[in-house]
């Protein structure tokens, strides 16, 4: 990978790690909210589907509550490093 693209640097990002990405949450919330069950009758139904629960979520979403601190991602960093010490990221930012 580093000799194909030598500016681009792989990173780890744990799998429980939603609140780094917030297209995952919004693909999250629509799998959750609209698209179960998937019983739809054709793709017209599941595109009305989207665009329905897309204007309802533009019109009533709110920020998300972060309650993930630094000191949270440091002492998971720290965690992860006891037990992965050759990990590519220091156990303290």
């Amino acid at each position: 990978m580093n000799d194909a693209y030598p500016n681009a640097h792989m990173v780890h990002l744990p799998v429980h790690a939603s609140w780094l990405n917030q297209v995952e949450i919004y693909f999250s919330v629509l799998q959750r909210k609209a698209l179960t069950p998937d019983d739809f009758p054709n793709l017209d139904a599941v595109a009305g589907r989207l665009m329905a629960f897309q204007d309802h979520y533009n019109r009533t979403a709110q920020p998300f509550d972060w309650t993930f601190s630094r000191t949270d991602l440091n002492q998971l960093l720290a965690r992860i490093s006891d037990h992965e010490p050759d990990a590519p990221y220091p156990a303290t930012a």
